[in-house]
């Protein structure tokens, strides 16, 4: 049954790797509303498509903002004055070499705890600069409040915030929206198909089985070639991996509204497009609404949120790309309607948006499904999965506190299932009220036909490699010659997909259209 099961799981990463660029990338369901092209009218502006470039804004509009130099010597200024309870680091530089400094403010500034991480990221576009002033406005407002106001003390002592205040300075200075090497940074995300997952995906058939790894893949990663990307780009892909982000949000301008996945569609067509976690989407994008002044009353936008495809489709963001690859719900926060207003008006902006800003980032304790993954026989942590029933989406726990963080909409309940290699699954059923729910998991280990315990491949002590196992344990022949056919297949397939990627970049260079 075993060899069975096995090359079950092998004629299955073939037949993915035949039918991969049929599959939606996104792996959300379709909630059709109305047909389109693309090119339906709609109100806003600030997503439209623009034939031309925009007009820069005078230089008379920049006076009152802080200049790079005044932002990096703000914060550092406020990890000085704040030090208990903060750091300052870079991941990376931009084009032009400026750093892209980023905060964090935890009552353990730099420590890996069991706590969810959240960051802010602002002025992703260079001509959009207010999300970079109530960035540091916020931090400030946290720093001076924490021990006298409860919410700042929630956020300190319970979530690691990580601010990124401005990730495009070079478009800043300039008063562009693109880099330095006119890229729109909201479009550089991978957004085509990659398959150096191959080899994960064959060692995830054989420790998880064919569900579980179905489950893990449900979004396949997607071109993440490092090289075909802006340096700012690559500095938040590597960020990202470097630290697990419960949550996250970029703040934009141009409008009043809480985007949420997705944000593209299947066929390009401008219609309301849901991912696997889309009432819970809506329950956090209405945090930020409704603790606003008054997003929430908008005209244009129901409740204050949108759909992003619904709006209209866009590629290659970084917001999808959050939640595909990152394991992290990204909400797109467009905070002013005037992209760059006057700095006399920054005070009334922070008023309104200050405690949309920190309700977001305390609901990722108040709320949802948060625990951790022991082992019964050595009680030691597991870092497995996390899956609740009826949403295509897996959250991994973290590797070394094996602390999981499962955002979910209240007044329901769920079935959580906690799995890790070697071990049974365990389910519980979870009722999820107003507040937030702890649901910890001990696993006890699967037994080999032998009567012997099953290793997990997170026990850093094994020996030999998993695949040596493998083809101890099946006709050593046979599971050779499959893997080398399917390992060629795929060779193939990554050819073809990289080269069409290549056809796409260079049309996309052609083309004078900015989104």
């Amino acid at each position: 049954m075993g060899k069975l099961r096995f090359f079950q799981s092998l004629l299955f990463s073939t037949a993915i790797c035949f039918f991969i660029p049929l599959i939606a990338a996104r792996g959300g369901h379709s909630d059709y509303i109305r047909p389109g092209d693309g090119n339906s009218s709609f109100h806003s502006t600030a997503r439209q498509l623009i034939s031309r470039e925009e007009p820069r804004p005078s230089l008379e509009l920049t006076r009152g903002y802080m200049t790079n130099g005044d932002l990096e010597k703000a914060m550092k200024d406020f990890t000085k004055r704040c030090s208990k309870i903060s750091r300052l680091y870079s991941i990376g530089k931009s084009v032009n070499g400026f750093p892209l400094w980023v905060i964090e403010i935890s009552d353990r500034p730099g420590e890996i705890e069991a706590e969810p991480a959240f960051k802010y990221i602002g002025n992703v576009h260079g001509d959009e600069p207010v999300g970079r002033e109530m960035l540091l406005r916020l931090a400030n407002w946290i720093c001076d409040n924490y021990g006298k106001d409860p919410l700042a003390k929630t956020i300190v002592d319970n979530v690691h915030l990580h601010i990124l205040p401005s990730l495009n300075p070079d478009g800043f200075s300039v008063r562009k929206r693109n880099n330095a090497n006119n890229v729109d940074l909201n479009r550089d995300f991978p957004d085509q198909l990659k398959l150096g997952w191959f080899w994960l995906l064959i060692v995830s058939l054989v420790t998880f089985g064919l569900l579980n790894t179905y489950l893990m893949l449900q979004f396949f990663p997607l071109n993440e070639d490092l090289s075909l990307r802006q340096p700012e780009t690559t500095a938040v892909m590597t960020w990202i991996r470097d630290i697990r982000f419960t949550m996250s949000a970029t703040l934009h301008g141009g409008a009043l509204v809480a985007n949420f996945p997705w944000d593209g569609t299947e066929d390009k067509r401008k219609y309301y497009y849901a991912c696997p976690d889309d009432e819970t989407f809506r329950f956090l994008a209405r945090i930020y609404s409704k603790s606003h002044r008054n997003m929430s009353l908008s005209k244009e936008f129901e409740e204050g949120i949108t759909n992003g495809a619904s709006w209209y489709p866009i590629y290659g963001g970084m917001q999808d790309w959050n939640y595909i690859h990152g394991g992290c719900f990204e909400l797109t926060l467009e905070i002013s309607d005037n992209k760059w207003p006057r700095a006399s008006e920054l005070p009334t902006i922070w008023e309104y948006n200050r405690m949309s800003m920190l309700n977001l980032v305390a609901s990722l304790v108040k709320t949802g499904v948060h625990g951790r993954i022991f082992s019964l026989d050595q009680g030691k942590p597991l870092p497995g999965l996390v899956v609740v029933k009826g949403i295509n989406y897996t959250v991994k726990a973290h590797q070394a506190h094996a602390d999981y963080h499962r955002l979910l909409a209240p007044g329901q309940n769920y079935e959580v299932t906690a799995s890790s290699p070697g071990y049974k699954p365990r389910t519980t059923s979870v009722w999820l009220g107003e507040n937030a729910v702890t649901a910890d998991f001990i696993l006890i280990p699967e037994a080999s036909s032998g009567g012997k315990l099953l290793r997990s491949i997170c026990d850093c002590s094994c020996g030999q490699p998993l695949l040596t196992h493998l083809f101890m344990e099946t006709n050593n022949g046979i599971a050779f010659t499959l893997v080398v056919v399917v390992a060629f297949l795929c060779f193939l397939l990554q050819r073809r997909v990289r080269f069409n990627l290549w056809k796409q970049r260079q049309s996309s260079r052609r083309s004078s259209i900015t989104v």
